[in-house]
Protein backbone atom coordinates (compact mmCIF):
# COMPACT_ATOMS: atom_id res chain seq x y z
CA UNK A 1 0.00 0.00 0.00
CA UNK A 2 1.32 3.41 -0.93
CA UNK A 3 -0.51 6.85 -0.94
CA UNK A 4 1.77 9.83 -2.56
CA UNK A 5 0.76 13.31 -1.84
CA UNK A 6 1.65 16.23 -4.67
CA UNK A 7 0.74 19.27 -5.49
CA UNK A 8 1.70 21.65 -1.97
CA UNK A 9 3.22 24.87 -2.81
CA UNK A 10 3.25 27.73 -1.78
CA UNK A 11 0.31 30.10 -2.42
CA UNK A 12 -0.94 34.07 -1.63
CA UNK A 13 -4.14 34.05 0.55
CA UNK A 14 -7.51 34.49 -1.71
CA UNK A 15 -5.35 31.63 -3.95
CA UNK A 16 -6.09 28.59 -4.66
CA UNK A 17 -4.00 24.94 -4.78
CA UNK A 18 -4.76 21.32 -5.96
CA UNK A 19 -3.38 18.67 -4.15
CA UNK A 20 -3.62 15.19 -5.74
CA UNK A 21 -2.94 11.79 -3.93
CA UNK A 22 -1.72 8.47 -5.75
CA UNK A 23 -2.81 5.48 -4.71
CA UNK A 24 -1.12 1.95 -5.28
CA UNK A 25 -2.07 -1.40 -3.99
CA UNK A 26 -5.25 0.43 -3.00
CA UNK A 27 -8.60 0.75 -3.84
CA UNK A 28 -9.86 3.97 -4.07
CA UNK A 29 -13.06 2.76 -5.34
CA UNK A 30 -13.77 -0.01 -2.08
CA UNK A 31 -12.22 2.35 0.92
CA UNK A 32 -12.83 5.61 2.60
CA UNK A 33 -10.49 8.19 1.82
CA UNK A 34 -9.69 11.81 3.57
CA UNK A 35 -7.52 14.62 3.54
CA UNK A 36 -6.08 15.71 7.01
CA UNK A 37 -3.24 18.35 7.59
CA UNK A 38 -1.08 19.27 10.49
CA UNK A 39 0.42 22.47 11.12
CA UNK A 40 3.78 22.85 13.63
CA UNK A 41 2.46 22.50 17.45
CA UNK A 42 -1.07 21.48 16.29
CA UNK A 43 -2.63 17.89 16.67
CA UNK A 44 -3.24 16.46 13.20
CA UNK A 45 -6.70 17.70 11.61
CA UNK A 46 -9.21 15.97 9.56
CA UNK A 47 -10.50 18.02 6.43
CA UNK A 48 -12.31 16.76 4.06
CA UNK A 49 -13.31 12.95 3.24
CA UNK A 50 -14.98 10.97 0.82
CA UNK A 51 -16.60 7.21 0.78
CA UNK A 52 -16.31 4.29 -1.68
CA UNK A 53 -19.64 5.69 -3.30
CA UNK A 54 -18.20 9.18 -3.92
CA UNK A 55 -20.29 11.07 -0.79
CA UNK A 56 -18.19 13.97 1.16
CA UNK A 57 -17.96 15.37 4.17
CA UNK A 58 -16.16 18.57 5.26
CA UNK A 59 -14.74 20.10 8.01
CA UNK A 60 -16.36 23.13 8.94
CA UNK A 61 -12.97 25.06 8.40
CA UNK A 62 -12.89 24.31 4.98
CA UNK A 63 -16.59 23.60 3.70
CA UNK A 64 -17.44 26.08 1.01
CA UNK A 65 -13.55 26.41 0.28
CA UNK A 66 -12.51 23.28 -0.26
CA UNK A 67 -13.32 20.16 -2.90
CA UNK A 68 -12.40 16.14 -2.38
CA UNK A 69 -12.93 14.32 -5.25
CA UNK A 70 -11.37 11.08 -6.86
CA UNK A 71 -10.71 9.05 -10.09
CA UNK A 72 -11.72 5.80 -9.32
CA UNK A 73 -10.42 4.85 -12.96
CA UNK A 74 -6.89 6.52 -12.09
CA UNK A 75 -6.64 5.73 -8.71
CA UNK A 76 -6.09 9.25 -7.50
CA UNK A 77 -7.54 11.26 -4.68
CA UNK A 78 -7.48 14.84 -4.96
CA UNK A 79 -8.36 18.59 -2.83
CA UNK A 80 -9.53 21.42 -4.84
CA UNK A 81 -8.47 24.12 -2.30
CA UNK A 82 -9.53 27.70 -3.23
CA UNK A 83 -9.69 31.23 -1.27
CA UNK A 84 -6.86 30.13 0.78
CA UNK A 85 -5.67 31.97 3.99
CA UNK A 86 -2.79 31.98 6.16
CA UNK A 87 -4.27 29.42 8.57
CA UNK A 88 -4.46 27.03 5.93
CA UNK A 89 -0.48 27.27 6.66
CA UNK A 90 0.41 23.00 6.99
CA UNK A 91 1.50 20.01 5.92
CA UNK A 92 -1.24 18.09 4.13
CA UNK A 93 -1.84 14.06 4.08
CA UNK A 94 -4.23 11.99 2.63
CA UNK A 95 -5.44 8.47 4.24
CA UNK A 96 -7.77 5.89 4.06
CA UNK A 97 -9.74 3.05 5.65
CA UNK A 98 -10.56 -0.31 4.65
CA UNK A 99 -14.55 0.86 4.58
CA UNK A 100 -17.02 -0.12 1.81
CA UNK A 101 -19.87 2.62 2.07
CA UNK A 102 -20.51 5.41 3.66
CA UNK A 103 -18.05 6.82 6.06
CA UNK A 104 -18.35 10.45 7.71
CA UNK A 105 -15.40 10.27 10.35
CA UNK A 106 -13.13 12.93 10.23
CA UNK A 107 -11.33 11.64 13.06
CA UNK A 108 -7.40 11.24 11.94
CA UNK A 109 -7.78 8.11 14.25
CA UNK A 110 -9.41 5.94 12.36
CA UNK A 111 -7.48 5.95 9.59
CA UNK A 112 -4.92 3.40 9.01
CA UNK A 113 -3.12 4.09 6.20
CA UNK A 114 -1.26 7.51 5.28
CA UNK A 115 0.62 9.29 2.73
CA UNK A 116 4.32 11.14 3.62
CA UNK A 117 2.31 14.18 3.24
CA UNK A 118 3.25 17.61 1.36
CA UNK A 119 3.89 21.38 2.30
CA UNK A 120 1.00 24.02 1.47
CA UNK A 121 2.36 27.93 2.41
CA UNK A 122 -0.08 30.96 2.62
CA UNK A 123 1.18 33.67 3.18
CA UNK A 124 -0.61 37.19 3.45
Amino acid sequence: VQLVESGGDSAQAGGSLMLSCAASGYSLYTNCMGWFRQAPGQEREGLAIIDSNGNPTYADSVKGRFTISKDNGKNTLYLQMNSLKPEDTAKYYCAGRRLRGRCINLSPTVYTDWGQGTQVTVSS
